[in-house]
């Protein structure tokens, strides 16, 4: 036999050599959530390591993340109901919960990179991504709320602004009211092919944000389609996002690569709580090795062509190479 493969698998030198794929802590981005108070932590139920945080704790915790390497995070905020209303009004109230978080981070942690999230619906009482009236989700009114939140936002400090809503339209009237206001420096996201999945459970549950009533399926995408991604890409692309993101990440591995070979700016892909819990529920009761798993997971994400990961495993991979 002239081929014989397994010459380049024969000592772990080698192997190491022809590796195709790299992963390290500086492609991922941690997801963090906050709560009100002082001196608060509580676990997610849903998802065993994960808790949220007040801000006091959170910078404690990010302190311990970025000695193992992580610099950037994506804070989500927790609000209580009485803190929700139709207008998300919350949501762009700059003495907030999620602005102070975001200012205490960056005047703690100067180098440390943000990005943080646009949509309603953890600031919602109907607990969707966009307006609600009589039942639909308004498009267009939807991106004047957006706007207040990402002038908020970037006014705070944040590096990165993720619009995770998917209204029709928002990357380009998000950049054009950012630039009017002298926040050119300030990214987008976006979190372009986001599917209607089931794996957003445990998420929901860490901010208390399933819609009220109905579904999303009216604006995030259709988990059958492929062509709908590009055309959504084409679209976040043409109007300006820096980045283009998949949601979630591994059932969508096929998206992940063709985003990649389609589009010159960077790919990410969020490994979504869903992701999490299976291997963390299936480690648990002993059904697979939860460190392997998730290494592989990450791996193949990155394989599939993801230059950044969201993962609630950054945390937790950093500790391994650490060790």
């Amino acid at each position: 036999m002239l081929r014989r493969p397994r010459r380049n698998r024969k000592s772990p030198v080698i192997r190491s050599l022809v590796e195709e794929t790299q992963l390290s802590v500086q492609h991922l981005i941690f997801p963090v959530f906050i709560i009100d108070g002082d001196n608060q932590r509580e676990e997610v139920a849903s998802m065993p390591g994960i808790f949220r945080y007040s801000i006091d704790l959170l910078l404690e915790e990010i302190a311990a993340c970025y000695n193992l390497g992580i610099r950037t995070f994506a804070p989500f905020p927790a609000l209580t109901d009485d803190k929700k209303d139709p207008f998300a009004q919350e949501g762009h109230n700059p003495e907030g919960l999620f602005p102070t978080a975001i200012r205490r981070i960056k005047e703690n942690f100067p180098d440390v990179c943000l990005m943080t999230d646009i949509a309603m619906d953890p600031y919602s009482s109907d607990g969707h991504d966009g307006l609600v009236r009589d039942g639909e989700i308004l498009n267009d009114e939807t991106l004047e709320i957006l706007g207040k939140m990402a002038l908020v936002q970037a006014e705070a400090g944040t590096d990165i602004l993720g619009p995770s809503d998917m209204m029709d339209g928002r990357v380009g009237y998000l950049r054009n009211l950012l630039d009017e206001h002298g926040h050119q420096q300030v990214s987008i996201m976006s979190y372009t092919a986001k599917y209607a999945s089931a794996f957003y459970g445990p998420f929901r549950d860490a901010l208390d944000s399933a819609p009220k009533s109905g579904d999303k399926k009216t604006y995030q995408m259709n988990p059958a389609n492929r062509q709908e991604a590009l055309l959504e890409a084409e679209l976040d692309y043409s109007e300006g996002a820096d980045t283009l993101m998949v949601k979630p990440a591994m059932p969508y591995l096929d998206i992940i690569q063709s985003l990649k070979e389609s589009f010159p700016v960077p790919i990410a892909a969020y490994q979504v709580s869903g992701e999490y819990a299976m291997i963390k529920a299936a480690a648990a009761n002993g059904w697979l090795d939860g460190e392997k798993t998730m290494q592989e997971s990450l791996m193949s994400i990155r394989r599939a062509g993801a230059d950044i990961i969201l993962t609630y495993f950054a945390k937790e991979y950093a500790q391994g190479l650490k060790s």
